[in-house]
């Protein structure tokens, strides 16, 4: 089995130790992927710096978005290609795995007509001078990806790290590499100069942690752990480079009596369903005010029941989680709720004739949990949503606030007042109410507080994070 190469300097290269890569419909070896470490990362920054004293750093914004445009044209013509390789490479529906090919593409779209109006401003001052501001790229930027939403996350920091002119170094996550070298492929296709994208597949502990330390890089991109994130922040901050951080979460979903519960019912388990939990902003605490929290459970606990479990190509509700270890930390979680004497309020079923070597894992609502139990902090990262009681709106800002993180929160109410005081009173990055996008919406600008990160990606304001503003004063004369 020839083993995918790393893609530096628009050509690609390989060779050495190769990592599987899992299958996890099946846990069956589906490729291999090339094993990069520090070297690896030397020689994709050098690339890099070269692309950015040449062809690509002379490219003025109006090129460098057409190029974004091009490549957003390509990853729609290869749309089912890609869908494919994802659904098989992260285990996840195919029809979630399309609809992330499209998102993808929007990311390139949306940051390729935007490439050219980041616009600068001027500041009155003294008479005889003119002042101005300027936006610059940061030079050769780190980007650090997870596995659970690979062709997203590569779009969402690649795009406008790439339309603010900067050059990047892209480590994907080990478990799911293969749509970022697909992209680095259609990148060279669109005509990016060579060295303007880089893509080093390895291990987080190797590649990941040497591109993180490289003194040639200027800005780091990371989404992943919070831990992990610490190592990364710690690496940038000893080149006193900044970095942008996205951590994860554990956020809550509170639900009051006036809402519409139908809706919020339907809406809650699709949010954390959706990719098996495995998304950063799944809602998965769902507080509840005390007097509608049997009839609510129940009706979240009928939904869970409906929901099925299956391999990507059977399309169904759910896929497995990407790997074993993965698997085996959700089925932990469970099992200590199981231990303590949690109520498991519902279970979901598995589909017919799966591998039985993959990772699948029932979806799982338990209810009446303590708001300080580990079930209730800790991110599961997987199909489990936890019920919480409350008294009142007070308490239920007090729950929802009662954790190291914020990064979404999804209020449910017909009061406005109420949605507008709680909107306020709740420490999270993003706020949906009487909706829960889990942090959908290219345009939207999404990051965290607290322990969920710092930084804002998607949107506009992502351009600012990929960019350093200059300052330039002229003295002219009156």
């Amino acid at each position: 089995m020839n083993a995918h190469q790393h893609f530096i300097g628009g050509t690609w290269t390989g060779g050495g130790a190769t990592i599987p890569v899992i299958n996890p419909s099946d846990g069956q070896v589906m490729a291999e992927i090339a094993r990069g470490g520090a070297a690896e990362i030397d020689r994709a920054v050098k690339a890099a710096e070269a692309a950015m004293a040449g062809e690509w750093g002379r490219l003025d914004a109006v090129s460098r978005g057409r190029l974004l445009l091009k490549l957003a044209e390509l990853i729609r013509r290869d749309a089912d290609d890609l869908a494919t390789l994802e659904s098989e490479d992260v285990g996840k529906p195919l029809s979630l795995a399309r609809s992330d090919v499209q998102v993808c593409a929007r990311y390139f779209e949306y940051y390729g007509g935007a490439a050219d109006k980041v616009h600068g401003d001027t500041i009155p001052f003294q008479n005889g001078f003119t002042v101005m501001t300027v936006y610059e790229p940061h030079g050769v930027v780190g980007v650090i990806v997870p596995w659970n939403y690979p062709l997203q996350m590569t779009g969402r920091s690649v795009a406008p790290a790439l339309a603010m002119g900067n050059a990047v170094v892209l480590k994907p996550a080990e478990d799911t590499s293969l749509t970022a070298l697909a992209l680095a492929r259609l990148a060279a296709e669109a005509g990016f100069p060579p060295g303007s994208l880089n893509v080093v597949t390895g291990l987080g502990a190797e590649a990941g942690a040497a591109l993180a330390a490289h003194p040639g890089i200027h800005h780091i991109s990371f989404t992943g752990s919070r831990e992990v994130g610490v190592l990364i922040q710690t690496a940038a901050a000893k080149n006193t480079i900044p970095v942008t951080l996205e951590l994860g979460g554990k956020s809550p979903q509170i639900v009051f009596a006036d809402a519409d519960l139908d809706e919020a019912g339907a809406v809650i388990t699709k949010a954390i369903a959706q990719n098996a939990g495995q998304t950063c902003s799944a809602g998965s605490r769902v507080i509840v005010e005390d007097r509608i929290y049997d009839r609510f459970t129940a009706d979240l606990a009928r939904r869970f029941e409906a929901l099925k479990v299956g391999s990507g190509a059977q399309d169904l509700d759910l896929g497995p989680v990407v790997n074993a270890k993965q698997c085996a930390r959700v089925k932990g979680y469970i099992d200590l709720a199981e231990k303590d004497g949690l109520t498991i309020l519902a279970r979901g079923g598995l589909g017919t004739n799966l591998p039985q070597e993959g990772f699948y894992v029932r979806p799982t609502l338990i209810g009446n949990v303590p708001p300080d139990h580990r079930l209730a902090q800790e991110e599961i990262f997987g199909p489990v949503l936890v019920a919480i009681r409350v008294r009142d709106e007070a308490e239920a800002l007090r729950v929802a606030n009662g954790t190291e993180y914020g990064l979404a929160a999804g209020i449910w109410t017909s009061d406005l007042g109420r949605a507008l005081r709680l909107s306020k009173g709740v420490k999270s990055g993003q706020v949906f109410i009487n909706n829960y996008g889990a942090g959908g919406g290219v345009e939207l600008p999404f990051g965290g507080v607290k322990g969920s990160g710092h930084g804002r990606e998607k949107g506009f304001e992502a351009l600012y994070g990929f960019g350093s503003m200059k300052m330039i004063a002229i003295k002219h004369g009156v």
